[in-house]
């Protein structure tokens, strides 16, 4: 398990994850059409180069998706009890068909449950780039996370 358990997530610790992920045309193609978006900038490529890019977008919503994703070895993995909320994410930038992703993650706020003494409540901000340096998403993540049993008592 190489997720952090509440204790160790403090504010301002920041996290560059690794490795990055390449994005494909059968990425976006599968998370488009299993989420039912009909969205033709997502799925028609003539449709796309009559658009202002010239070429298909990727869905923003797989994007937010490996943002989190590709942040998860570092930080949560088996220490998280769920996620409670995203209070702000935005795409400054587009991503498209080939783009290196990756993320780098601060935690920006803590709390300590204030019904159960087993967990706490945990605020990431992901910040997500393309090969060119880019900013491709931010969001801002509340989680449950678990505190280390070891400190218990």
């Amino acid at each position: 398990m190489s997720g952090k358990y509440y204790e160790a997530l403090t504010i301002g610790a920041k996290f560059d994850h690794e490795p990055g992920r390449t994005v494909t045309e059968t990425d976006n193609l599968l998370f488009t059409t299993l989420t039912h978006n009909t969205q033709p900038l997502h799925l028609d490529a003539e449709f796309a180069k009559g658009t202002q890019h010239g070429q298909i977008l990727v869905n923003s919503l797989f994007t937010i998706s490996l943002c989190v994703g590709l942040s998860v070895s570092d930080t949560t993995l088996g220490t998280t009890i769920g996620n409670l909320g995203f209070d702000s994410t935005e795409f400054p930038n587009p991503v498209f068909l080939g783009d290196t992703i990756r993320v780098s993650t601060e935690v920006i706020d803590r709390r300590e449950s204030k019904t159960k003494l087993d967990r706490g409540i945990v605020t990431f901000r992901h910040t997500g780039t393309n090969q060119r340096g880019d900013i491709v998403c931010t969001c801002v993540r509340r989680g449950m996370m678990m505190r280390d049993p070891d400190l218990a008592n």
